[in-house]
């Protein structure tokens, strides 16, 4: 083959990549707006449009005592939130870390209850396209290398619908107002400074341990078991913890500035994801 040959077909092959890269980015793109608008249709108007302390009573004393600390009388109950989100990801396993960095919109409608994140990350210089989300009961995650190589494409209801919901628990930190109990949550009371929550969405339930410290604000929370999954043995249930590193003011709510989530294996305790939220938008209108 002639050098010109060559050549031309270097540039068809380099033309013919970028199309399918743009497409597949086009896919995503479209793919994750369909599910942030399924998600929306579930944040109607809350019956009571603002929080006031009279909601905190009968509700165990940490509990009330972080809400009241976390939030003031007269914030409005969130409908729909929209976080951004920077941090890494453990791509290794425990012993052998490789942590990657990520970027990530999360959408959040306790009326659902639900979320999707769609996140974005670069793994030896690759990128990987990242979306969990639970909408109408239902759990799915599902990671594309480039946009074009499904790596993991998971959903449906049982373990991984509960997963799913636990998630959207523990990361109700960042948007308090979902933690009342007119957003669905139920709060049993462990000790002084322990509390269980629990939700329902649709047949599926999960519940958490909240434990909180002197300042009145939630240290971490707790699973007692959730569905571990290596990709490499068959799945298994261990304990986990998100563990808030420190709290900052946003719009007036004292959210966690940083945190991190792990699992809590049999060798000792194995960090997978590390974040802090760049930008919080509460009722920013409908997703798109």
């Amino acid at each position: 083959m002639s050098t010109r040959l060559l050549i031309i077909a270097a540039v068809s092959l380099t033309a013919a990549t970028a199309i399918a890269l743009a497409l597949a980015r086009r896919r995503w793109s479209v793919a994750s707006s369909n599910l942030r608008r399924r998600l929306a249709a579930h944040a109607a108007r809350p019956e009571r449009p603002a929080f006031s302390a009279a909601q905190l009573d009968g509700l165990p004393a940490p509990v009330a005592r972080y809400l009241r600390t976390a939030l003031g009388d007269g914030r409005a109950i969130a409908r729909h939130v929209r976080i951004e989100w920077a941090g890494e990801f453990n791509m290794g396993r425990p012993g052998a870390d490789r942590w990657v960095p990520f970027s990530a919109t999360q959408d959040f409608v306790p009326g659902a209850p639900g979320f999707v994140w769609d996140a974005r990350m670069r793994s030896a210089g690759v990128t990987v396209n990242v979306r969990d989300s639970l909408i109408d009961g239902e759990g799915s995650m599902l990671g594309k290398v480039l946009g074009l190589f499904t790596v993991v494409d998971r959903r449906g209801g049982g373990a991984l619908a509960v997963a799913a919901l636990q998630r959207y628990l523990g990361e109700a930190l960042w948007l308090p107002t979902a933690l009342l109990p007119a957003q669905g949550v139920r709060w049993d009371a462990v000790d002084g400074q322990r509390a269980r929550a629990t939700i329902a969405s649709g047949d599926v339930r999960a519940t958490l341990e909240f434990r909180f410290g002197a300042n009145g604000l939630v240290e971490s929370v707790h699973a007692a078991a959730r569905t571990y999954d290596d990709g490499r043995n068959p799945p298994s249930l261990h304990p986990w913890q998100a563990r808030v590193l420190r709290y900052a003011p946003i719009d007036g709510v004292m959210v966690p500035a940083e945190a991190v989530v792990e699992w809590l294996l049999p060798d000792g305790a194995y960090a997978y994801w590390r974040g802090r939220p760049l930008r919080i938008v509460s009722d920013a209108g409908a997703p798109n």
